[in-house]
């Protein structure tokens, strides 16, 4: 059974995207990162299921990025860890995924 970790990285808040003009209309939460995950955060992730409690939009977002790195393929020459991050525009989190040697 092949094995990866997601760790989380870091989550970006709204005002650092916006640069300090993040629009009227957001609510007052979008000003802190992403409440899904927090820095440092790991996941194990088994047979590319999505681990539980990680976001599934992200798990989406990152999921090509996962299967390269899965099946060993030569995508941007990464071998054994890449840095990706989910589709969020108000509020990205970028996390590392690395495959768990057995």
């Amino acid at each position: 059974m092949k094995r990866m970790k997601i760790t989380v990285v870091k989550g970006y808040p709204a005002e650092e995207v916006f640069r300090g003009n993040t629009p009227d209309h957001f609510p007052e939460n979008f000003e802190s990162p992403c409440p899904m995950h927090t820095v440092g955060q790991e996941f194990v992730m088994e047979n590319l299921n999505c681990p539980e409690g990680f976001c599934n939009w992200a798990y989406a977002d990152i999921q090509k990025d996962l299967v390269n790195l899965y099946f060993g393929t030569n995508y941007y020459r990464v071998k054994k860890a890449n840095w990706v991050s989910c589709t969020d525009g108000m509020r990205p989190v970028v996390f590392k995924i690395e495959k768990i040697e057995e």
